[in-house]
């Protein structure tokens, strides 16, 4: 406070944040995305008074071939990688605690089904353009995890948009029209042509990336990166 009473800003409330571009490259249906994501955030809230990030979500299609009718989930992962029962019911469990520590609740049950989430990806592809990609993302992240909904279905994901403030029969209207299946596949292939193979992606500034939901301290250390570079060039 000065003599007259008022706040007086600090140097780091004073100081001008630089703008980081973060896309992350994800899947509604990968546990770890959201992991991934909300230990970004942590990392990001130690950097708040010098950095704006300026977050994007980029589509992955973990099971681009899946039916309609969507799997098991627990059958699928049998299928998919080998997982046996019991490494599923341990696999669970870690993501259930982890979830827990990161802000997230993940609900799984033996009935959980895995769906084809490329209708989603229009959706969020849609939704950027209101700027509303990321509250869409955690929702969806919920309908799927928390709330075990059929992620693929145009009523949830209608419901999903509206939930987050955007206009619902325009998002049918995305959704029955398919009007963004084409840039979606065009993001996809540029994605998987540049050697994406797993999620989640983050892409800083277009310049670094980190592979996988690392540790809150490999996010701190990447931006403090970026700002040291900042700093001297």
């Amino acid at each position: 406070m000065n003599s007259r009473g008022y706040a007086v800003p600090t140097v780091k409330e004073t100081m001008q944040k630089l703008p980081v571009k973060i896309e992350i490259v994800s899947d509604i249906v990968c546990p770890w995305c959201v992991i991934g994501y909300y230990r970004l955030l942590q990392a990001l809230e130690r950097y708040e008074y010098c950095i704006e990030p300026e977050i994007s979500w980029l589509p992955f299609e973990l099971n681009p071939q899946m039916p309609a009718e969507g799997e098991n989930l627990r059958e699928h992962l049998a299928k998919k990688y080998g997982t046996t029962p019991q490494e599923s019911i341990e696999a669970r469990q870690r993501l259930t605690d982890l979830g827990a520590e990161a802000g997230f609740t993940f609900n799984y049950s033996d009935d959980m089904r895995m769906y084809n989430t490329f209708n989603a990806h229009q959706l969020l592809h849609w939704a950027a353009e209101k700027d509303k990609q990321t509250p869409l993302s955690m929702r969806l992240f919920e309908d799927f995890f928390s709330d075990r909904k059929n992620v693929q279905d145009h009523d949830v994901l209608v419901q999903a948009a509206e939930s987050v403030g955007l206009d619902g029969e325009e998002a049918r209207q995305v959704l029955d029209g398919q009007t963004y299946a084409e840039e979606v596949r065009e993001l996809e292939q540029l994605i998987a042509g540049q050697g994406v193979q797993g999620v989640p992606l983050f892409v800083f500034d277009r310049q670094y990336a980190i592979s996988g939901a690392q540790e809150v301290a490999t996010f701190e250390e990447q931006l403090q990166q970026i700002l040291d570079e900042k700093e001297q060039g």
